[in-house]
């Protein structure tokens, strides 16, 4: 690929590699600062590319690909490029990873412990966890929690929070920048929130986890205890590689519903998630 940057993050290094210059660009400046991949080979390549030569110029359209792709995924416009990008690396995690289990939360850290955050898009766990951040707790994610294989800890990967539609505003009304904001997206208006330099510098650092968190933004407040079979259920539902683990990823699910407490929340408005999080924080 004519223009490329490589990085890590967290545990897992990154090549980019685009026929066009401005996806690169823009990937460079959303993530100035952190570590660079240099004599290392990196785990896992994304390509952005066009699918037909006269796309290139004429209408232009990003395809995304890499050691991993999706047959049936639809380019993006070239002002699109850092979703492209972004996406990419998502599906190249999703797919190849193999280290830790995946599953799809948010999270954050604590006093040496994390809060762990799971829903379909929309639940509003990526708010949560950049507005917990801006509040003092250190980010960890908000796409993917790497979960250790063998003692069940939780490694950062703190890639840029993309913040969708009316969480940016909320974002925003709590002091924090974002930028840049994609119109217009197969999932609206995208916004992205670059984590505190804290989270960067310790992406190294792993935290046990203390509480797991279902919420649903947009309810009346409420607290439900979940049992652990169906904590289960759903965790192996919002996993990408717990099928391909076999075994070792039963294994390592069985013990974060076995050890963490869960709950299923609704909250109507950001400012009361917040609360309530902060309360079953205290209190677990």
């Amino acid at each position: 690929m004519r223009h490329s940057h490589a990085l890590r993050i967290g545990p897992v290094g990154f090549r980019v590699g685009s026929t066009w210059r401005a996806p690169i660009t823009a990937l460079r400046g959303l993530y100035a600062g952190y570590p660079t991949l240099k004599a290392e080979v990196p785990d896992l390549t994304v390509r952005l590319y066009p699918e037909r030569p006269w796309r290139r110029w004429l209408r232009p359209s990003v395809a995304i690909g890499g050691d991993f792709w999706l047959p049936d995924a639809a380019p993006l416009p070239l002002a699109q490029g850092l979703l492209a990008a972004e996406m990419g690396m998502n599906l190249q995690v999703a797919l190849g990873w193999r280290r830790h289990l995946l599953l799809h939360c948010s999270a954050v850290e604590r006093d040496g412990r994390v809060l762990l955050m799971s829903g379909a898009s929309g639940s509003g766990k990526s708010t949560l966890a950049t507005l917990l951040a801006l509040a003092g707790w250190r980010f960890l994610g908000d796409e993917f929690a790497f979960v250790a294989l063998d003692d069940g800890a939780i490694h950062p990967f703190p890639r840029a929070a993309s913040l969708k539609n009316e969480a940016v505003a909320a974002v925003r009304a709590a002091g924090g920048m974002v930028g840049p904001v994609l119109a217009g997206t197969p999932k609206g208006t995208i916004g992205y929130w670059r984590p505190p330099e804290t989270a960067i510098s310790r992406m190294t650092d792993a935290a046990p986890p203390k509480l797991l968190l279902f919420p649903r933004f947009g309810e009346p407040e409420r607290v439900e205890t979940m049992a652990p079979s169906e904590t289960f259920v759903r965790l192996t539902q919002a996993s990408t590689n717990y099928v391909t683990l076999g075994q070792t990823g039963f294994s390592a699910l069985t013990r974060l519903v076995q050890t963490v407490p869960a709950l299923a929340i609704g909250y109507p408005d950001s400012a009361a998630g917040l609360a309530l999080v902060e309360r079953l924080w205290s209190a677990a």
